[in-house]
């Protein structure tokens, strides 16, 4: 069996937003990569993304052999995932598209190349029904947005994903420099997204009962604790916070308080009401500024954070 260093031609099915993320990536680890979407104009539009993003790549610091050049684009998918070492899914979230496509996957490909999806919310345990030959290469590699820049990739197996394909996954993307977690077994959207999702459940709540305008939660999240959130996760800050006590003298303290907090925590629905009110509130906040503008502020003050980080 190939070990990570041995993955050198990289697959990558669907070339939006994070199929693009991940190529850029992907050449910017040395490896070579074959793109494939049956979208009009994708490669343009691939190689668009790839070279407005290089420049980060090279400030972050290219491997050896790293190069644009080394990205090859096939509408064909056989032709595509020809000799590849690994596949990166990011096709559409259905689970019919998925299981089709992985069907045919698995007809395609030896056995030992690993099928990776960066679906958001499916479980590999459906996806991986539909391959009757090799479903124990199938997993769940889901990034966060935009993969070329935030590290974190989880990790999630299907019923039938065996654990070598979980730690040849894992090894490939650590050697990447990704920070690979685990789940230990298959829930909705994963971990990171419903992190995520809690958030926002009680930014919209907040919002929709008029406590805050959406300028000011927004601030208040990341002037605050999401500062906080970049350099180290919840629990460990919390054990800082617990002081000399650490996590023990914490929970003694705000056991009480936090939990009396959940029990007052929003439960909005989405109204066309509530929709319109957080839109309008998003763009105030955006004050005309385009999307590109502030996706680059963005991604630069994401580039400080790791930079400080590798220093660190």
């Amino acid at each position: 069996m190939p070990d990570q260093n041995s993955i050198r031609r990289v697959a990558v099915i669907g070339t939006g937003v994070i199929g693009a993320s991940w190529t850029t990536l992907f050449l910017a680890k040395g490896l070579d990569v074959v793109a494939t979407d049956v979208a009009p104009n994708a490669e343009a539009a691939l190689r668009d993304f790839v070279d407005k993003a290089w420049p980060a790549m090279e400030e972050l610091g290219l491997a050896p052999g790293a190069s644009r050049d080394r990205l090859r684009f096939d509408a064909d998918l056989e032709g595509a995932v020809a000799n590849a070492d690994l596949v990166q899914e990011n096709g559409p979230e259905r689970i019919a598209f998925k299981q089709e496509l992985y069907g045919k996957l698995d007809k395609l490909l030896p056995a030992n190349v690993i099928i990776a999806s960066s679906s958001s919310g499916l479980t590999m345990s459906e996806i991986q029904k539909a391959c009757k030959n090799h479903p124990e290469r199938c997993l769940i590699g889901h990034p966060f947005n935009p993969p070329h820049l935030i590290p974190l990739v989880e990790l999630v197996g299907g019923a039938a994903t065996s654990k070598e394909t979980i730690d040849r996954a894992a090894a490939f993307y650590d050697g990447l420099g990704k920070r690979t977690v685990r789940l230990n077994k298959e829930v909705p959207g994963h971990v990171a997204n419903r992190l995520a999702a809690a958030l926002v459940r009680e930014v919209m709540y907040l919002v929709d009962d008029d406590v805050i305008s959406v300028g000011d939660v927004d601030a208040a999240v990341s002037y605050g604790p999401g500062l906080r959130w970049g350099v180290m996760g919840p629990m460990l800050l919390y054990h800082l916070g617990g002081g000399a006590g650490g996590i023990d003298h914490w929970f003694d303290q705000f056991t009480g308080p936090i939990t009396a907090w959940w029990k007052v925590l929003g439960d909005p629905q989405i109204t066309p009401q509530m929709r319109a009110k957080v839109t309008a509130g998003v763009m105030e906040e955006v004050a005309g500024r385009s999307i590109d503008s502030l996706e680059t502020q963005r991604d630069r003050e994401l580039m400080g954070l790791l930079k400080v980080r590798a220093a660190g």
